[in-house]
């Protein structure tokens, strides 16, 4: 799969609320693309992730 412009390998499909967790995000502070398509907050745990998938991750931060 794709996440960011970059290659990732999936042991096995994976939720996207799973992965975020996995990977240290903060699922408050982070918009998702999957396959072209926002991905509303409550439908991460349903969205699943697989070799095919490409995903953006779009972190908010504060700035001054």
């Amino acid at each position: 799969m794709q996440v960011n412009g970059e290659q990732v390998t999936l042991d096995a499909p994976v939720s996207v609320a799973d992965y975020l967790e996995a990977h240290g995000f903060r699922a408050e502070r982070v918009a998702i693309e999957l396959n072209g398509e926002i991905i509303p907050r409550d439908k991460r745990g349903e969205a699943m992730l697989d070799d095919q998938s490409v995903m953006e991750i779009v972190q908010f931060v504060q700035g001054g």
